[in-house]
């Protein structure tokens, strides 16, 4: 039986430098399509992916062009609308890396609500800036008319922050298993997913304004789906000790005690290598194998000759 494989890809996987246009992120997923065509004889593939460019130059045009008649979305529609985006694009660039090799593959983009909890500490200290950066004048007036809560961003200008709770369940797991044992490739959890919370009472969905993290959403979802292996699909080869440093060290394979020594001793930034460490140190936890390393590096990985390598 093939392994199922969870690839987690970065946010800026499709903006390697800087693309903007739709067309330019398009032939950038055309590398994604390749590594999934050349995977899939072996793994069963599901992938999720973060979103923060698409997503943030979505709210950008939606806040820049509201008006009364036709009002901007609200961040868990702009969500939505980047799975669709990303998930377009990474449909096609797979299917025509299968039509180049003469084999067809079912694929699917799965609009994925990732549950989370209402009582989560982070929606009582919201932390994550998301949209354009604004004077503090135009934030602080903003935050008034908007209801927002707003924070000067590293010297850069005032922007909005948004909480960024961990995820707790994901509302389409089981479409999304039934598609697996099918054969279809899957996309899914886009961007963290659409957060979303239960009611208490009638336990409803509604959408709530936040940002789930993309790792802890995707270890959520390998979870869920039970995979074998979740792999968060990032910029570099491995993880490194003193990153950038002339004693910069590479890890190999690791032991998940190890790991999560290293990580208190605050090896690793937040916002930045922290929560791919800590997603991969979590599937390893619950028996499965946790891999970090860049999209190059991946096929190797998987067969343990490359990557940092969580057990």
């Amino acid at each position: 039986m093939k392994k199922r494989v969870v690839l987690a890809l970065g946010g800026n996987a499709l903006q390697k430098n800087g693309e903007a246009t739709a067309e330019a992120q398009k032939a950038v997923a055309v590398e994604v399509g390749e590594l999934v065509a050349e995977l899939a004889e072996k793994y069963e593939i599901i992938i999720a992916h973060g979103n923060g460019p698409q997503v943030g130059n979505i709210l950008i045009h939606e806040e820049t062009a509201s008006t009364k008649e036709a009002p901007a979305m609200p961040l868990e529609t702009a969500v939505a609308m980047s799975q669709g985006q990303i998930g377009y694009w990474l449909t096609q660039a797979i299917n025509n890396a299968f039509s180049k090799r003469g084999k067809t593959i079912k694929v699917a983009t799965v609009v994925s609500q990732v549950v989370v909890d209402k009582a989560d500490v982070a929606f009582k200290n919201p932390t994550k800036p998301i949209g354009q950066f604004y004077t503090e004048k135009e934030a602080k007036k903003l935050a008034t008319i908007r209801g927002w809560t707003v924070k000067e961003d590293a010297g850069r200008g005032w922007r909005r922050v948004v909480a960024s709770p961990k995820p707790v369940d994901i509302v389409e797991k089981k479409a999304i298993i039934e598609l697996v044992k099918s054969g279809v490739i899957v996309i899914a959890a886009g961007g963290g997913g659409i957060p979303v919370y239960r009611t208490r009472v009638l336990k409803r969905l509604k959408g709530v304004d936040a940002v789930i993290d993309k790792d802890f959403a995707a270890e959520k979802l390998a979870e869920l789906v039970r995979a074998d292996i979740f792999v968060s699909v990032t910029a570099v080869p491995n993880v490194y000790l003193n990153y950038g440093m002339s004693n910069e060290e590479a890890i190999g394979e690791v032991s998940v005690a190890e790991m999560g020594r290293l990580k208190r001793y605050g090896y690793f930034k937040a916002g930045s290598m922290l929560p791919k460490v800590e997603a991969t140190i979590a599937f390893a936890k619950k028996g499965g194998v946790g891999i970090i390393t860049d999209i190059e590096n991946v096929g190797a990985a998987l067969k343990g000759e490359a990557g940092t390598i969580v057990r």
